[in-house]
C-alpha cells in the first residue's frame, strides 16, 4: 500500500535550543525508496540533547528523534524490504554509494552527516513541514526525525523486527545499544576469555558490558562516577567496577588485570578518559572511541609509548554495525534473556518529553524512551 496524502501529525519541534515543543505539523507520503512508520516510542539519546541545544547545530526550527519503532503504514512504490503491517526498529541512514557502504560497514559511510545531520534530504527537500505554514521545518534527523506520531524512513534504514518482542522497547537498538554492543562484538571483536574495560557505564557502556559477557569475556571492569550505575553494571555482567572519582582508575585496572586489559572502550568522549582508555591496556591491546567529544577536543597520547607498547586506538561509529543484521541478533539475544537491556529503561509520555531529557542529563534515567502511540 503506498500513501498518497500528506496528513497531520504532532512532533517535537525544537524551535530555539534547549527545548522540545510539541506542535502540528504536515508529513508528506513516502517517496518510492521511503517507508511511513506509525511511531510507537522513540528512544531520546544523548545525540538528541546536544543537537537540541546546539552543542553540534542543525538548522532550527528541527524534529530531532533517532531511536525509532513502529508499524509500518505504508511504503513507497520500490520498497521490497518491509510491508504494510511489519513491526520495525528505525536506524542510522547510510548513503548505501560509498567507498565504506560498498565494503560492507555502512556505519562508517562517508557521506554519514550530511545525509543524518543536514535536516534535510540530499536534493534539499523536506518530508515534513509547519502546519501553520510560517516557514521551513527542518527534519530527516538520521533519516528519520521521530520525536512525531509518523515518520518518513528510508528502506535502507528501516530494521524489520519480529512482531512477539515488545515494540515500544526496541527503539534504542537502532542507535545507542547497538554502538555499545557493536563495539564489542563487531568492531573490537572482544572473545571467550579476554578481559574488557568500559569508561562510562551509561546506557552505551552498560550495553558493551552486557556484550562483553554475551562474548565470554571472564573480566568485565566497568568504570564510572555513579555508585548506582556501577551497582547496574556488576548486575548486568562486571566482574569488577572502578569509582573514577575515588580510585586511580588506570592503576586499579592494572592490578585487576595483572597487567592491563586486552580491550577498552571510551564512551564519554573526554580526552582524558581516552588517555585513560588507552594507558590501561596490555602491550599490544586494543581500544575503541565512539563517544561525541566537543568540537575542539583534541587526544593527547606519549608518543614513544604508545608506539613501544604496539598498541592501537579506533573511532567507531554506531557499533560498526550493519543494523538488518544486527538489531535482530540483539533482539533474539534479549529474547533469550541473555541480553537485558530494558533493565536500562524508563518510559516517559510524549508530553512528558523535556522531562525526559532533564532525567538524562541529570543522570537519574539511564535511558528515556518516549511514548508517542
Amino acid at each position: 500500500m503506498t500513501a498518497t496524502t500528506t496528513r497531520e501529525i504532532t512532533a517535537a519541534v525544537v524551535r530555539e535550543k534547549g527545548r522540545f515543543e510539541l506542535a502540528p505539523a504536515l508529513l508528506e507520503p513516502p517517496r518510492d525508496d521511503e517507508v511511513l512508520v506509525r511511531i510507537v516510542a522513540t528512544g531520546l539519546c544523548h545525540t538528541d540533547v546536544v543537537v537540541r541545544d546546539q552543542v553540534y547545530p542543525v538548522p532550527l526550527p528541527v524534529v530531532l528523534g533517532h531511536e525509532g519503532a513502529g508499524v509500518v503504514e505504508a511504503v513507497g512504490a520500490a520498497v521490497e524490504k518491509v510491508a504494510p503491517g511489519d513491526h520495525v526498529a528505525v536506524s542510522f541512514l547510510p548513503c548505501g554509494r560509498c567507498r565504506p557502504c560498498l565494503d560492507g560497514s555502512p556505519a562508517s559511510c562517508a557521506n554519514f552527516n550530511d545525509i543524518n545531520f543536514a535536516g534535510q534530504r540530499p536534493d534539499g527537500s523536506h518530508a515534513l513541514r509547519l502546519a501553520d505554514g510560517n516557514g521551513t521545518l527542518h527534519d530527516r534527523f538520521f533519516g528519520q526525525s521521530s520525536f512525531a506520531t509518523y515518520a518518513i524512513t528510508n528502506e535502507r534504514n528501516t530494521v524489520k523486527v519480529r512482531d512477539d518482542a515488545p515494540l515500544e522497547l526496541l527503539g534504542p537498538l537502532g542507535c545507542g545499544i547497538q554502538t555499545g554492543a557493536g563495539t564489542v562484538l563487531r568492531a573490537l571483536r572482544v572473545g571467550v576469555g579476554d578481559s574488557f574495560a568500559v569508561m562510562g557505564a551509561g546506557a552505551v557502556g552498560l550495553s558493551a558490558v552486557m556484550a562483553a559477557r554475551v562474548a565470554g569475556a571472564t573480566t568485565i571492569i566497568a568504570v564510572d562516577l555513579v555508585p548506582e550505575r556501577l551497582d547496574l553494571a556488576i548486575e548486568l555482567g562486571a566482574t569488577h567496577v572502578v569509582n573514577g572519582g575515588e580510585q586511580d582508575a588506570v592503576a586499579e585496572i592494572k592490578r585487576i588485570t595483572g597487567g592491563g586489559v586486552d580491550y577498552a572502550l571510551d564512551t564519554t568522549g573526554v580526552p582524558a578518559l581516552i588517555g585513560q582508555a588507552v594507558e590501561a591496556l596490555r602491550q599490544r591491546g586494543k581500544a575503541a572511541i565512539l563517544g561525541a567529544s566537543k568540537p575542539d577536543a583534541m587526544i593527547q597520547l606519549p608518543a614513544n609509548a604508545f608506539m613501544q607498547s604496539c598498541k592501537a586506538l579506533m573511532g567507531v561509529v554506531e557499533g560498526d554495525s550493519v543494523s538488518d543484521v544486527f538489531v535482530p541478533q540483539l533482539l533474539d539475544l534479549y529474547m533469550q534473556g541473555r541480553f537485558p537491556f530494558d533493565r536500562l529503561v524508563r518510559f516517559y509520555d510524549f508530553d512528558q518529553i523535556n522531562q525526559a531529557a532533564a532525567d538524562a542529563e541529570s543522570g537519574a534515567v539511564v535511558k528515556p524512551i518516549i511514548r508517542i502511540g
